[in-house]
């Protein structure tokens, strides 16, 4: 379907507001309700939005969302094991795309001392990096999503189209058994795909307890990744690995293993 710059600006709204009414869009489109209706049907065909009851939602399953602000605390000794493990896959003078996610913000305090050009759609990564001599920033912009601290929306994918990544490190709310990668909310779903689709070599940043799971969203399947970082549990690992997905281990420090 070719860009409308209506959708854009449905999405753009959503984005921000979660959830809007047909009036109000007629309004601010300075449409029709028929024609506003006729774009949240096809917006909602191609998984944009959900239609409501006199207008339309964000689709994203609130079921499941917790927001940055708590998983910022959860099982940080682990997430900071895949951290200092992928960031020894980067080399200097690399541009690397860094997803949103609180793995993904320990990655870039352990690229902050690194010659790097980093690219990402994260407002954590961005106050990290703010102040590292050796990093080129680039913030993709778009509509500002709190829950995850992350841009999202056709803004954001346009913006990734103008770069090439020598690695994207992207972030999952989970990953099914069968290998099938999920996120929350459809927007940052496409802003993983359109990431992954400008990189030469696609990472995924998972703790292990996220296997088995399965969000609102699916960007990616087990062709899409080239390498897993995890932290140890062999029978995940093993399991990734039947699927022809090819892992490596964060292994626990020997403080932790006491």
């Amino acid at each position: 379907m070719p860009r409308n710059p209506r959708h854009d600006a449905i999405l753009a709204i959503l984005g921000v507001r979660r959830s809007v009414s047909v009036g109000e869009l007629t309004e601010r489109l300075s449409v029709s309700e028929v024609t506003v209706r006729k774009d949240l049907s096809l917006l909602e065909d191609g998984g944009h939005l959900v239609r409501t009851r006199g207008g339309a939602a964000i689709a994203e399953d609130r079921t499941v969302l917790r927001p940055v602000q708590i998983r910022r605390r959860e099982s940080i000794p682990i997430k900071r094991r895949i951290a200092v493990r992928a960031a020894g896959l980067v080399r200097d003078g690399e541009t690397v795309f860094v997803d949103s996610g609180t793995t993904c913000a320990l990655l870039a305090e352990q690229l902050h001392d690194r010659d790097l050009c980093v690219v990402t759609n994260s407002i954590d990564v961005v106050t990290v990096l703010r102040d590292a001599e050796g990093i080129q920033l680039y913030a993709i912009g778009g509509s500002f999503r709190r829950e995850a601290g992350s841009f999202i929306g056709p803004t954001a994918i346009e913006n990734l189209a103008r770069f090439h990544f020598d690695t994207a490190f992207i972030g999952t709310a989970g990953i099914s058994e069968s290998g099938v990668l999920s996120s929350q909310n459809v927007n940052e779903a496409e802003v993983k795909r359109a990431a992954m689709a400008a990189a030469g070599r696609r990472v995924l940043l998972c703790d292990a307890s996220k296997f088995g799971a399965r969000a609102f969203s699916t960007f990616a399947g087990p062709d899409d990744i080239e390498l897993i970082v995890m932290d140890e549990n062999p029978v995940v690992h093993q399991a990734l690995r039947s699927l022809g997905m090819e892992t490596i281990v964060a292994p626990a420090t020997q403080k932790e293993q006491k």
